[in-house]
């Protein structure tokens, strides 16, 4: 067990440390541009998956965590630890990247509170997004990785192209979390709370619900 919570940490202290940091760079040098950040998150969570899905899942999100607790593909018992290796690695990361880029910025909000997801519209939009987006990164989680007739050596491929692609569409909109540990980090680490929650309930709903459906429409053919 402890060998699979160090793989969840450091996996998701690269995906933030990645992820985030491209919007923390593009904000100070302007050299990456929208479709960069998008490619970054996309790319590192592809490299994350063919890193470690062998060792602990390669889970990196507590909305997919819970997802697969509720479908009965994770123990209860191993849940809270899960989460907490995440929302740790996903800290650790943000203050890592505070600390290495601080001298670069003089407030936290001029690098979009350190890549913290901030709704540019209304909270109902960003939260129907936000459903949305992890709903259907849960259907390909679920239907490449955990299907009985999936092909899963290309499942690293299918889930960091629809993290990418989801990231390049809904970025400017939602930010495009579908992750609560990579909301989570960095507005504890900036102090900015403002609509966490949206990306907290939004994403474990949506990977909830998406998981249901797997089991109730193709789970059945595996």
């Amino acid at each position: 067990m402890q060998k699979k919570l160090i793989a969840e940490l450091i996996g998701t202290f690269i995906l933030v440390f990645a992820g985030t940091g491209a919007i923390i760079i593009n904000d100070i040098a302007n050299a990456i541009g929208h479709v960069g950040i998008a490619l970054t998150f996309g790319f590192v969570i592809v490299a994350l998956i063919y890193s470690f899905a062998h060792v602990s899942g390669a889970h990196f999100n507590p909305a997919v965590t819970v997802a697969f607790w509720s479908m009965g593909e994770f123990e209860r018992k191993n849940v809270i630890p899960y989460i907490s290796a995440q929302i740790l690695g996903g800290v650790l990361a943000s203050l890592a990247l505070y600390l290495l880029l601080r001298e670069n910025f003089v407030l936290v909000s001029d690098v979009s509170y350190l890549g913290a997801t901030l709704p540019s519209g209304s909270a109902s939009q960003s939260f129907g997004f936000e459903f949305i987006l992890t709903f259907i990164l849960m259907i390909v989680i679920c239907s490449s990785a955990v299907h009985g007739k999936a092909t899963k050596d290309f499942a690293g491929l299918a889930i960091g192209l629809t993290v990418g692609l989801e990231s390049m569409f809904a970025g400017p909109i939602t930010g495009a979390s579908m992750n609560p540990a990579r909301s989570i980090a960095p507005a504890l680490v900036s102090g900015n709370f403002e609509h966490l929650w949206l990306y907290i309930v939004a994403t474990i709903l949506g990977a909830v619900c998406a998981a249901l459906v797997f089991l109730k429409v193709f789970k059945s053919d595996s």
